[in-house]
């Protein structure tokens, strides 16, 4: 109004035309969020600190996998990780609490995590797989 007062017919318009396009890249921005969530998306960084925090826990020689999924308004993760293969089912286990502990202490957002401890002669995914594995008429699958 005020640019059409100071002789600028076009004025109103165009600002009417930048605040649409405001309200477009706010509503784009939401929906994309939105979106992820419902897909059980979970942004790159939120990775990268759960490996950055268990990497750095005693006796942990590697992380092998990280999952991690929303459950209501928290995360939830599941680590697999490895440790030296001459340790005790304890001493794994202790590991293992205290790997826990300092995500749910480090990382706030974290509602709970499961943690797996493999040696390192046999850590990762492909030797938990049970090859030629079935249950009738659906594909094969992990154990």
């Amino acid at each position: 109004m005020v640019g059409v007062w100071n002789g600028y017919p076009l004025a109103d318009p165009l600002v009417g035309l930048l605040i649409a396009v405001a309200i477009l890249v706010i509503v784009w921005e939401s929906g994309r969020s939105i979106f992820t969530r419902l897909l059980d998306g979970v942004e790159p960084q939120v990775i990268d600190e759960i490996t950055h925090v268990v990497k750095h826990a005693l006796d942990v020689q590697d992380v092998t996998e990280v999952r991690v999924r929303w459950i209501g308004h928290w995360l939830h993760a599941e680590v697999n990780l490895s440790v030296r293969p001459d340790i005790s089912v304890q001493q794994g286990h202790e590991i293992a609490v205290n790997v826990h502990h300092r995500l749910l202490h480090h990382l706030r957002y974290l509602l709970n995590a499961t943690i797996h401890v493999d040696p390192t002669s046999a850590s990762g995914e492909q030797y938990h797989r049970i090859s030629g594995h079935t249950h009738d008429d659906p594909p094969p699958h992990l154990h």
